[in-house]
């Protein structure tokens, strides 16, 4: 017979989620991966054609896509000879997510400072 622990799995997803939100934002950090990320929103390109754009080695550049991948923040496919680079605009959906929150939280503060400036005036 199989049990579950419900509590190890609650954590486990918990944990897991941290680690992607940790991979989204250190990909964001840089700004050449921001930068990959806005071409590449616009476009499916080439890892070459990406190369072309930025004064650094393939080598750098393809150091950047693996960051990006393990964010799940874009996905690699392989078309003939070269290699295809997309936006996966999913793993930014758990940032906006995560950052709603603080929005939230804000706009709310936001609120109650103006209505105390209007008691004011």
């Amino acid at each position: 017979m199989l049990t579950v622990n419900h509590r190890y799995i609650t954590f486990n997803h918990m944990v897991e989620q941290t680690i992607q939100l940790d991979n989204i934002f250190h990909s964001l950090a840089d700004p050449i991966r921001r930068d990959i990320l806005r071409r590449v929103m616009e476009c499916e390109l080439s890892v070459g054609e990406l190369v072309e754009k930025y004064e650094v080695s393939f080598a750098a550049i393809s150091k950047h896509l693996k960051v990006l991948e393990k964010a799940n923040l874009v996905k690699r496919r392989k078309e003939g000879k070269k290699y295809m680079v997309a936006l996966a605009p999913e793993a930014l959906e758990e940032a906006d997510k995560y950052l709603e929150q603080y929005r939230i939280m804000w706009e709310s503060r936001y609120s109650k400072l103006d209505a105390l400036l209007k008691e004011g005036e």
